[in-house]
């Protein structure tokens, strides 16, 4: 039976001390919870294998776990690759000799989805006829403070992880800046413009709790990605926007407006957090409205050139 070999390599234990591990090294939350699903999973699909005896047996069962995901579970290309991804590193982890011999599948390349700049303005604005400065009433509040999430996700390109995590502290009003600590615990700085400034002292002043942190609910506790992700989705369908927005949308889209403005993409690069300036170019799609009007007018520019040398010489 497939328990035997599994509890002398102590499977479920190396599990354990994998995530355990990953904790320590300061892996995001959402990181840790998807690892612990896709490894408790397969370890569920191995409980109903049989003659599991060795290694070999185990690599076999292992392709067909993926082989029951793509058929049974009808899961994406890009889902299967990070299957193969999680249980790989957990078998080098392991000292399981067999992730030597495991390939990543191919992952689909498509195009990020962003909104474009009226839709942007339509979301942050979506319920402002519904907000009234005059007053402080819990509901009026946490309209301010959904609409300085959303301009602040959208104007700083920042993760909703490292937005929940905001404290007040990391704010300097003066330069305009947020300290934010994002992936393996690396710190960055964001920037925001005056209105943005404008929102979060209106929002601190008004909201009438002491907490550190920048975003808090009527209870006085951190909000949860999974608030913000609703909440999204209620401002996209008033501002009468038919696509899906989530918070990872918003950052596509403040990456892609400043490329399309003229911003150079290593600064993007930065201001994300990116490692690899590859990773960017993933993040950064100019549209095709742009491409067209980019390349006509560095064609317009190269006809010009050349009648303008053609001028000179024939006038020497």
């Amino acid at each position: 039976m497939s328990e035997n070999f599994l509890e002398e390599i102590e499977f479920e234990e190396q599990m354990e001390d994998y995530i355990l591990e990953m904790d320590i090294q300061s892996y995001s939350e959402n990181t840790l919870k998807t690892y612990t699903s896709i490894l408790h999973s397969f370890y569920n699909f191995l409980l109903n294998e049989k003659r599991i005896k060795n290694e070999a047996a185990l690599l076999r069962s292992f392709k067909k776990y993926l082989q029951h995901l793509k058929r049974d579970n009808e899961v994406s290309q890009n889902y299967l690759y990070l299957v193969t991804v999680v249980i790989k590193k957990f078998f080098a982890f392991a000292e399981i000799e067999i992730y030597q011999e495991i390939k990543a599948p191919k992952r689909t390349k498509s195009l990020p989805k962003s909104l474009n700049e009226q839709e942007v303005y339509d979301l942050i604005h979506a319920k402002d006829d519904l907000y009234d400065p005059e007053k402080s009433n819990p509901q009026n509040i946490s309209r301010l403070r959904n609409k300085l999430i959303l301009t602040l996700l959208y104007s700083t390109g920042l993760r909703v992880s490292e937005l929940i995590k905001l404290k007040i502290k990391t704010i300097d009003p003066e330069e305009r800046t947020i300290r934010v600590r994002g992936k393996g615990e690396k710190d960055r700085i964001v920037i925001f413009d005056d209105a943005t400034l404008s929102l979060i002292n209106e929002y601190i002043e008004k909201r009438g709790v002491d907490n550190e942190y920048l975003f808090v609910n009527q209870r006085n506790n951190t909000l949860t990605s999974r608030y913000i992700q609703y909440m999204i989705k209620e401002y996209a369908k008033a501002a009468g926007i038919k696509r899906k927005v989530t918070p990872h949308v918003l950052r596509h889209s403040f990456a892609t407006h400043l490329l399309k403005n003229g911003v150079d993409i290593r600064a993007i690069q930065q201001l994300l957090g990116h490692s690899n300036l590859s990773t960017t170019q993933i993040y950064t799609s100019v549209d095709m409205h742009t491409l067209k009007g980019a390349y006509d007018n560095a064609w317009l520019n190269r006809d010009h050139n050349v009648r303008k040398n053609r001028e000179l010489e024939s006038l020497e």
